[in-house]
């Protein structure tokens, strides 16, 4: 979303967008600091512009997003080569800061406050296939979890206006798009800070009745607040996607409480109790963290009996990384790396063979499924995915058939199902 309004910004400012450094004379990193990898990713690719900046390839280097939000001044000093750092909140800078680098102005440094908040006027630019969109409904978080550093970086949650929300997606809707994915830090919250009141809920319902909707789906929602009233609108509402994404993050009451999560292991099962017994078929999809300080052999293992007792359809985990200026990191009872990937692969292993024995039962049930593209490794074969899968991170349907193109809705038949994936025919009738 960032990078989308970013090349908008400047498409609108009349420059040439490039998808290859060698074609440019500025290069942009937009960067991700929130976990170590994310980090470590960022500072390789500035790494590579900077050699080819020194082999005469480019003329400027500019990095912005989080890690410059987070270390401008650091960066600045030690990576002289760089031309200009914006945080996340100076997309609107670029413009300027572009002309003053053309000018051998360098080494600006643009940050502030994060408060910054994209509405249905920011200029654009998708980076997705034209038939899905992500929407962000709010920026930032509140929350205080001790190993998440994202509030220091994003400020504090704000939501946009719904009627800038609806008239967002009735223009991507207008262009073609069939799923509208809802993003933001933490989506279930939405609407408290500016109506008072959770306001998710209303939101879908009409976003579901907009002319020409397919498929709206709900990602990031906090465990504490997700409502009956949301609940009540994902079931009811026809062309909101039966799927939920809730990172619960742990289970064991003692983790949850170092994690800063008011969630009990209580409530979250009675969540999950509720939203499987109100929405049939749901797909749920969660992702934890292995590894926390303090975590010990007793409570993974509690947190592996729930996994084995959840039986969620879509199961993301991560190894704990300790983020510099986060509380966590300064606990005691850090878990050693190799113990991090063991358990890792545990949960992992036992999540497996939970998705594919679910999968297997999916086998004979006939699916709506939107295409994304063809299978570029078996001709006639497409890939897609059913309203159990979120684009970019969760399992492909791959689709036999003729008459089929990218951003079809097509009725398929499950023939086949494995750990991840589903293998189906198309139907001969036409959704």
């Amino acid at each position: 979303m960032d990078s989308e309004v970013i090349l908008g910004t400047l498409k609108k400012s009349g420059y040439k967008i490039t998808d290859s450094p060698s074609g440019a004379d500025i290069a942009i990193v937009n960067t991700c600091s929130f976990i170590e990898d994310a980090k470590k990713e960022s500072i390789e690719a500035i790494l590579d512009l900077i050699e080819l900046k020194g082999r005469k390839k480019l003329k400027g280097i500019i990095v912005a997003g989080c890690l410059p939000q987070r270390y401008g001044k650091e960066l600045s000093a030690e990576l002289e080569e760089v031309d200009g750092f914006i945080g996340v909140d100076a997309a609107n800078r670029l413009p300027s800061l572009i002309k003053s680098l053309a000018l051998g102005r360098k080494s600006d440094i643009i940050l502030r406050e994060p408060r910054y908040l994209y509405n249905d006027r920011s200029p654009r630019l998708s980076l997705t296939p034209k038939h899905y969109a992500y929407v962000k409904i709010s920026e930032g978080c509140s929350h205080r979890c001790s190993f998440c550093i994202i509030p220091a970086i994003r400020g504090p949650h704000r939501s946009r206006t719904a009627g800038s929300v609806l008239k967002e997606s009735r223009c991507l809707i207008a262009k073609g798009v069939r799923e509208i994915n809802i993003i933001g830090q933490d989506t279930s919250i939405y609407g408290k800070d500016i109506y008072g009141r959770y306001s998710l809920a209303p939101l879908l319902r009409k976003l579901s009745r907009l002319e020409g909707a397919n498929w709206i789906r709900l990602l990031y929602g906090h465990p504490d607040h997700i409502t009956n009233e949301l609940i009540s609108a994902i079931s009811e509402e026809a062309h909101i996607c039966k799927y939920l994404d809730i990172p619960i993050q742990h289970i064991s009451g003692k983790i949850l409480k170092a994690m800063g999560r008011p969630a009990t292991g209580a409530h979250i099962r009675d969540l999950i109790s509720r939203i499987r017994k109100r929405i049939p078929g749901v797909a749920l999809r969660t992702s934890l963290i292995v590894g926390f300080p303090g975590e010990g052999e007793r409570e993974f293992g509690e947190l592996k009996d729930f996994v084995k007792e959840a039986r969620f359809e879509r199961l993301g985990a991560f190894k704990y990384s300790a983020e510099e200026g986060t509380a966590a990191a300064r606990m005691e009872g850090q878990v050693p790396e190799k113990a991090k990937a063991s358990r890792w692969n545990e949960i992992m292993s036992i999540q497996q063979r939970i998705s594919e024995k679910i999968n297997r039962s999916i086998i004979g049930r006939e699916l709506d499924v939107l295409i994304d593209e063809p299978d570029p490794s078996d001709k006639g074969v497409f890939l897609g995915r059913s309203y159990m899968d979120a684009p970019e991170i969760d399992g492909t349907v791959f689709v036999r058939g003729t008459g089929i193109k990218a951003g079809d809705m097509v009725k398929v038949r499950v023939i086949d199902g494995y750990e991840y994936d589903l293998v189906a025919e198309k139907l001969q009738r036409r959704q």
